[in-house]
């Protein structure tokens, strides 16, 4: 199966260092983009405890993050439109046959 992936997708996704192929299975670019979601709220709660961030400030910069992560509320299924391996290619034609 090949996908063909929204362009708000894939300029989110780029924006985050993933640029998934038309052979990329859209639940592995999912679970890579939790990932780095995750890194980051573990990061920022790091940052809290360190004292870098204020408590008061805490769920501002989660509300943040949520925003550049606002692909991960869209279901899967809408960032790409799947396309069988036949339809990719165009249609051959023959000497015969222009």
């Amino acid at each position: 199966m090949r996908y063909e992936y929204a362009p708000e997708a894939l300029e989110v996704l780029i924006g985050h260092g993933l640029a998934p192929g038309p052979a990329t299975r859209p639940a592995v670019v999912r679970e890579a983009l939790s990932d780095l979601y995750r890194y980051e709220i573990r990061r920022l709660k790091r940052r809290l405890l360190g004292g870098e961030v204020p408590m008061a400030q805490y769920s501002d910069h989660v509300i943040g993050l949520r925003k550049q992560y606002w692909l991960l509320s869209i279901p899967v299924q809408r960032w790409v439109r799947e396309r069988p391996e036949s339809a990719q290619s165009p249609p051959r034609t023959s000497p015969d046959n222009p």
